[in-house]
């Protein structure tokens, strides 16, 4: 069988996409400099492919920041605020923000990691294609044939563009992205004759959108746009793939019948597209591109499954291929850069190159070279501590309020942080002499508590209420507490992109999880003897745990998420036996794991809510709990936040314009709620007058009493300057807004 993928990491093996952009941010070279290195990612993107003996390569897949920004640019959605600015300058004002003018929301793509920018389309919105090299997939295209490497382009589908778009703040009510499906679609054939006519023989358009529940109009509308792509008299055969999930059969009808030469389907993460296809009758004139090989988790293919499945599929398609469930974005580059990871977990291993390998052998042979690796062992320990552990909840919300605020004395509009501050190179340089054995331990000691003092003197200056450690000591918020449990193993070149130039490296989660002594209390602690304020313990939740890590794919999620929720447990009560009386659990990703179809939303948010509600119902009324989420869609959790029973959720909210709030109180929810009043991922620093409009906005929806101030997110991508001079005015508009009658 032939084999292909549908896409790769774009940040390179050493992360030199990130330097290379954040060195052109910071004016330390110029865009030839930016677009060199560019070129060079791709290069070695394309050869690699092609020597590894794939049969179709993609193309157009790599980003200077994010693929739907791309696409924005390349069909002229730019919002007339960013007009006045050109190239490299407007791109990236549409990512970031410039002082006078706002970036475009974020949030996170699927239920991945990823975040991309999400495109703002008004009914004034006139769809254009790009000239010249702004037509990026036409100009990379050339470039790989310049190399000798023929390619496939690929494109985010029309509708699942229009579908993750979001209306303009001016739309009329009831306006919605997808009703200028029709002017959009007439510049993607625009796109693909053009692309035709350069040499291109196959196009790659992705449509994750028909994974989740869609209209009958919107199924209508997929059938019409292809139809209309598939009729051009002069195009490049069309690829339309389906991952994260299970495409509708009145989706996959209509894709067949439009006609289209080939679709790809996730086998991985959505198992009954099997069934789908039968249930349609096959697709006996159309390639099916057989996701087998994951594309969202690290380990290896199990065989047993794959020839499981394609034999089925070779009774419901003339022509399979064999592929990646999805784009390897979402995994680590290459795992023979891991030389400390444990060998019985390093051999139930794969990375994007290593998955590629895997593709070019199932194509080949229909099987692998090594016996599928054993199973870890579990913990009796943590299976019995959960068994006798029911579904826990906290009492009386009425109650629990009068005793933290007798015990806090906090005033209204109380101010305070999400948690991080600024990760200096000073900072960063400890850590990493710390772990290469280059400083001692009493050495790294001293480093981080004269930070911690500095961070907790400076938000005592700046006037804040609660206050945080900072984080010093920590390198990210999964992998800090990761590499001390049980049943994690971390990597060490393990870079995955999150969004735009920042990387992570997910732990791996492979076995039972405990947590063997404390993780955070002598930095809380210590935080807390320098001041009289009320330092916040710091924690990640269980889901987010989950949701940023590999995790183990042989038990039910909802299993992992109690025994992490157990181990979170344990460490939120000695928080609070030493004296700690506010802890954040935050859960960014509570969002994120979201099934694609509402059927099962369900099943998934009580088992979620239910590990958090385990992790944080042990403590104190006078104990006040808080939580943390940021960019993503919260229309379908909002009962969710509401359930999870926190003291105080703070939100992303400021690129929303404070919409959640709103949503929060329709449906119900009593607790305290700190909106984001102002975007940490961008470099500009708000107004005091601009936090202030924020805050009375919130005001509209919350009373002053349940009303918390504080950024969007956490403030470690962040330079001090521009942190500094942002919370002063954070506070400052705190201030004002309390004062005013």
């Amino acid at each position: 069988m032939r084999t292909t993928i549908l896409g790769y990491p774009r940040i390179g093996a050493h992360r030199e996409l990130k330097f290379a952009v954040e060195d052109y941010w910071a004016g330390r070279s110029d865009a030839a400099a930016l677009t060199r290195t560019a070129r060079e990612l791709r290069r070695a993107v394309w050869t690699e492919l092609r020597d590894a003996g794939l049969d179709t390569i993609p193309s157009n897949t790599f980003s200077l920041y994010d693929h739907m920004l791309d696409t924005s640019v390349l069909v002229d959605a730019v919002p007339d605020r960013y007009r006045h600015l050109t190239g490299l300058d407007r791109y990236f004002a549409m990512a970031r923000g410039v002082p006078d003018v706002p970036a475009l929301e974020m949030t996170k793509w699927f239920d991945t990691n990823y975040h991309y920018i999400v495109p703002e389309i008004g009914p004034g919105t006139r769809f254009a294609l790009a000239e010249g090299a702004r037509a990026k997939p036409i100009a990379e295209y050339q470039e790989a044939r310049g190399l000798g490497v023929e390619t496939r382009p690929v494109l985010v589908g029309p509708l699942t563009y229009l579908l993750l778009a979001k209306a303009a703040p001016d739309a009329p009510a009831g306006f919605r992205p997808l009703d200028l499906l029709d002017g959009l679609v007439e510049v993607y054939a625009e796109l693909l004759e053009r692309l035709a006519g350069a040499g291109a023989a196959w196009v790659q358009l992705d449509e994750p959108a028909f994974v989740a529940d869609r209209t009958d109009a919107e199924t209508a509308a997929l059938a019409r746009v292809y139809r209309r792509l598939a009729a051009l008299p002069s195009r490049p055969r069309i690829l339309v793939a389906s991952y994260f999930g299970t495409i509708g059969a009145d989706a996959l009808r209509a894709l067949g019948t439009a006609p289209v030469e080939a679709v790809a389907l996730d086998f991985v993460a959505g198992p009954r597209n099997v069934d789908v296809l039968g249930s349609i009758g096959g697709l006996p004139r159309t390639t099916v591109v057989a996701g087998m090989v994951d594309g969202r988790n690290v380990w290896r293919t199990d065989v047993a499954r794959v020839k499981a499945v394609l034999p089925a599929l070779l009774g419901l398609s003339d022509k399979v291929e064999v592929s990646t469930s999805c784009s390897l974005l979402h995994v680590p580059l290459d795992l023979d850069a891991e030389t400390a990871l444990p060998a019985d977990v390093r051999g139930r291993l794969a990375f994007a190159r290593q998955k590629v390998a895997e593709v070019v052998a199932l194509g080949r042979t229909l099987d692998l070279d090594a016996p599928a690796p054993a199973r870890p062992r579990p913990d009796p320990r943590v299976r019995a501590r959960l068994d006798v552990l029911d579904d826990a909840r906290r009492g009386d919300r009425a109650v629990r309020f009068a005793a933290q605020r007798a015990r806090l004395g906090l005033p209204d509009l109380a101010t305070t942080t999400i948690g991080s501050f600024p990760q200096t190179a000073a900072l960063r340089r400890a850590r990493a002499d710390h772990k290469a054995g280059r400083l001692d331990d009493a050495a790294y000691t001293r480093a981080m508590k004269d930070e911690i003092a500095r961070v907790v003197r400076l938000q005592e200056d700046i006037g804040l209420d609660v206050l945080v450690h900072g984080e010093p000591e920590r390198n990210d918020m999964v992998q800090y507490f990761a590499e001390q449990l049980d049943g994690y193993a971390a990597t060490e070149h393990g870079w995955v992109q999150s969004y735009g130039t920042r990387c992570v490296r997910p732990p791996i989660l492979y076995g039972d999880v405990s947590r063997p002594r404390p993780m955070t209390v002598e930095w809380t602690t210590y935080a807390q003897s320098l001041t009289n304020r009320p330092v916040k313990g710091m924690l990640t939740g269980p889901v987010t745990m989950l949701a940023w890590s590999f995790v183990r794919d042989d038990q039910p999620l909802a299993d992992t998420a109690r025994q992490v929720a157990l181990a979170l447990r344990d460490e939120i009560g000695d928080l609070e036996a030493a004296g700690i009386g506010v802890v954040q659990v935050d859960e960014p990703a509570l969002r994120e794991l979201l099934p694609p179809r509402r059927a099962e939303h369900a099943d998934y948010l009580a088992w979620a809510v239910g590990a958090f509600r385990l992790a944080t119902s042990g403590v104190a009324d006078a104990t006040q709990i808080h939580t943390h989420m940021c960019y993503a869609e919260f229309g379908e959790i909002i009962g969710a936040i509401g359930d999870l029973d926190a003291d105080v959720t703070s939100v992303e909210a400021a690129r929303s314009a404070m919409e959640l709030v709103g949503d929060l109180r329709a449906a119900g929810y009593a607790n305290g709620i700190g909106p984001g009043v102002y975007d940490i991922h961008s470099p500009r620093v708000p107004s005091a007058e601009e936090i202030e409009r924020n805050l009375r906005a919130a005001l509209r929806a919350v009373g002053p009493e349940r009303l918390w101030v504080n950024p969007d997110c956490g403030l470690k991508t962040r330079a001090y300057p521009e942190t500094e001079a942002a919370l002063r005015n954070m506070v400052a508009a705190a201030r004002a807004v309390r004062a005013a009658p």
